[in-house]
């Protein structure tokens, strides 16, 4: 299938991994619920688009111990030190009530964040490990970037914490990021795991670069078909996972939305409204390549 939006290397060379930088948003998840937190849905603000040293520095640093506190701000009035039970039960306490400020709320996920940090980044390598060794659509996207020459695997499929919003993220020199602190479940580390490596793919088989720089209508292109062939937008994750209670057309739906607030995270996109025309201008060919797979597979 001929596919405009996104290049082919040239016969007899494979494209050279190239650094370059792409971070998933992390819109429409909520927090895992740890015993002591609360839900809380995330902002869909343009601060969600990692920059590029963000996930170099997190792809080759350790995860920060229980004890590393991550919040940088100033400690808040209505925020006390989590240093004893008693303090830890008043910022829930304001937390529920919603009498918290919005600094203090930051700081109080901030500090869950960082004491949860280790038991949150191993639980997401053992899905991790397992997802590698049992999931169809990660082994079949693995041997598929391995007959490429390319090579995902526990060594740089990376759990981390993140502060940057976002729930993943792919760099050609760094391999691929998962944040920890947002995916609490298989299920949610599959989607996102399956995510990145279709943009892995479409490196490595097209020569795509989604770095700042890189064409819009490339990365609308590799956007619509991570969405369409990660499974993220199948009907049971629209319906109960992102509350979304369509019938008919929820996969183009979905894939179409997907894409435009990744597009319109852009540096070199002015908004929305470019991100959409972006999107209807690389849909019909795009949404259709399903490569490396016969048919969408989730």
């Amino acid at each position: 299938m001929v596919n405009a939006d996104l290049i082919e290397a040239s016969q007899g060379s494979k494209p050279q991994i190239q650094p370059h930088f792409r971070s998933r948003p992390a819109y429409q998840y909520s927090r895992p619920m740890r015993p002591h937190l609360l839900y809380r849905p995330f902002p869909t603000s343009s601060a969600s688009q990692a920059s590029a040293t963000s996930i170099q520095q997190q792809a080759t640093s350790r995860p920060p111990s229980i004890s590393q506190n991550v919040a940088s701000t100033k400690e808040t009035p209505d925020f006390l030190p989590s240093t004893s039970t008693y303090n830890r039960f008043l910022n829930f306490y304001r937390m529920a009530t919603g009498s918290m400020s919005e600094a203090g709320q930051k700081q109080y996920w901030a500090d869950a964040d960082s004491r949860y940090s280790k038991i949150d980044c191993e639980r997401c390598e053992s899905h991790r490990d397992y997802l590698l060794k049992y999931s169809p659509i990660v082994r079949y996207m693995s041997d598929n970037i391995a007959k490429l020459g390319g090579v995902l695997d526990q060594n740089n499929i990376r759990c981390r914490t993140c502060s940057t919003g976002q729930l993943g993220g792919f760099d050609a020199k760094y391999g691929i990021m998962l944040c920890a602190n947002w995916l609490d479940t298989r299920n949610k580390v599959e989607d996102v795991l399956s995510h990145e490596m279709v943009h892995a793919y479409d490196h490595m088989r097209f020569d795509t670069s989604l770095g700042p720089d890189e064409d819009l209508r490339k990365v609308a292109c590799s956007e619509i078909r991570a969405s369409n062939l990660s499974g993220e937008c199948r009907w049971a994750n629209e319906f109960f996972r992102n509350k979304v209670f369509k019938i008919s057309r929820h996969q183009e739906e979905c894939v179409k939305r997907r894409a435009v607030i990744s597009v319109s995270m852009r540096p070199s996109c002015d908004g929305k409204d470019q991100a959409e025309k972006v999107v209807d201008s690389v849909w019909d060919s795009c949404f259709a390549d399903t490569r490396p797979f016969d048919e969408v597979f989730r």
